[in-house]
């Protein structure tokens, strides 16, 4: 049993390793989600709006379309639609019809975004130091493997056949997904 755990959660038993083991990465994740949280704030956005913006970056001068957005979100975003309008108010993204489907609506970044992104890149950088300096470059190879082996079981067909209410964004993704919204939803 790790010390650390038993102090944050004040337990001092878990029912099994697996439990103890899934309690430490959700607390792990937690913690670095609320650092990038008090990160995000000071450049006045979201830790969600950051990963969208990561995500176009990563496809710049190219965009995608809102489902394949979703797709590639850390955390699932239940509506990018407005996701997208507020970054697209702050003009770090714009959003243009698809060339192969005019219905289909692109996000791309701006160099606005591209910008703000940079002058956020040395803090993310130096959070990241700062909570993973007691893992070797090993560590972190090992610690990438191990939740590896539990998103590759939550991606499994098996997962799906026990959950048949399973939904991923990336389900409605294809060329006319965004055509198919609402009125109200489309961008």
């Amino acid at each position: 049993m790790t010390e650390a755990l038993s102090r944050r959660l004040k337990q001092d038993r878990f029912a099994s390793p697996a439990q103890e083991a899934a309690l430490s990465l959700i607390v792990a994740a937690n913690t670095l989600n609320e650092c990038m949280d008090r990160l995000c704030e000071e450049y006045r956005i979201t830790r969600v709006q950051y990963n969208v913006l990561r995500i176009l970056r990563g496809v710049y001068p190219k965009g995608h379309p809102r489902c394949e957005i979703a797709c590639r979100m850390l955390d699932r975003a239940s509506d990018v639609t407005r996701l997208v309008d507020r970054l697209a108010a702050r003009r770090l993204v714009k959003r243009y019809r698809g060339s192969e489907d005019q219905r289909q609506a692109v996000t791309c970044i701006t160099t606005k975004g591209i910008k703000l992104l940079d002058a956020m890149q040395p803090a993310v950088d130096a959070a990241l130091r700062i909570l993973l300096h007691r893992l070797s470059e090993e560590d972190c190879h090992q610690l990438s493997r191990l939740c590896a082996l539990l998103l590759d079981t939550a991606d499994s067909s098996s997962t799906r056949r026990l959950d048949p209410g399973h939904h991923s964004p990336c389900d409605d993704c294809g060329p006319a997904a965004d055509a198919k919204a609402t009125p109200a939803s489309r961008p």
